[in-house]
This record gives structure tokens, C-alpha cells and sequence, in this order.
């Protein structure tokens, strides 16, 4: 198969990378005790980290991901011991997203695993260049294409 070009498209990469990326991230929570963390969690669990209580809708916006998305997401974490939903004090129509204890123990767990991964790519490549792809992945992240037509 040597006529096959090897494939170097971005959309094809950023796939890819993303999807090596979310197996680190699972090993390195099943070899630091948390078997339980899947890395999509990390979009629950990041933003409880910073304040913890948030409204669904709130976690669903922060994540941009859908609310019917975030709903799975919060039943799945819920499930594994790491959040706990309950309705909200002030709207009884809505539910707010608590950690657990569980997840405050797993808290600096994913520094440290973040912290890890990070180095690891450091020790691939120099620091400018990493500073560039975290910088390219983040206007990737907000790239709108109505802007330009």
C-alpha cells in the first residue's frame, strides 16, 4: 500500500490526536487509583472544580455541548460515584450539579495528570512550540465561520 498518501489533513489529525489523547487520559486515571474517570467527565468535573453547584444549563453552556448531551454526561458521572444531582433551591424546575466526595479526592489527581501529560508533550517538543498548538487548538475551539462570508 505504498500508492496510499499518509493522511496529514487537519480535521483528520485534531480526530485522531483527540482520540490519543482521551486514552492517556483514561490510563493515566486507572494507573492513579481513578478507574472510574472517563475523560469526558472532564467536562462536569472541571467546571464543578472551579465552582461547584452549578445550575445544568450552566454546565451545558461551559462545556458547549447540548443540555440533552450534558444530561447523559451528569447520569454517567452520577452513576460512577463522582457527582450528585439535586433539585435547585431557588427554581424547583431546574437541578443543580454537586461533587462528591469521591471527586474532590480525584481533584488534584487531575492536576497532577494534566501536569504529567504536559510534560510528556514538553519532552517531545520545545516549549514555544507547544505554547503555539495550545494556542491554534484554543482559536480552533471559537472558530465561527459566519464571519467570513
Amino acid at each position: 500500500m505504498d500508492d496510499v498518501p499518509e493522511r496529514t489533513d487537519l480535521g483528520y489529525l485534531l480526530a485522531r490526536a483527540s482520540q490519543r489523547w482521551d486514552a492517556l487520559l483514561a490510563e493515566r486515571c486507572r494507573a492513579h487509583g481513578f478507574p472510574e474517570v472517563r475523560p469526558a467527565f472532564g467536562s462536569i468535573l472541571l467546571p464543578l472544580f472551579r465552582k461547584d453547584g452549578l445550575r445544568m444549563g450552566d454546565l451545558a453552556d461551559r462545556a458547549r455541548i447540548a443540555k440533552q448531551s450534558m444530561t447523559t454526561l451528569v447520569r454517567d458521572a452520577a452513576k460512577a460515584g463522582l457527582v450528585t444531582r439535586r433539585i435547585d433551591p431557588d427554581d424547583a424546575r431546574s437541578h443543580r450539579v454537586w461533587l462528591t466526595a469521591r471527586a474532590e479526592q480525584f481533584r488534584p489527581v487531575a492536576r497532577l495528570i494534566l501536569d504529567e501529560m504536559t510534560s510528556r508533550l514538553l519532552e517531545e517538543n520545545d516549549s514555544h512550540s507547544v505554547d503555539v498548538l495550545v494556542r491554534s487548538l484554543a482559536t480552533i475551539k471559537d472558530l465561527s465561520l459566519d464571519q467570513h462570508r
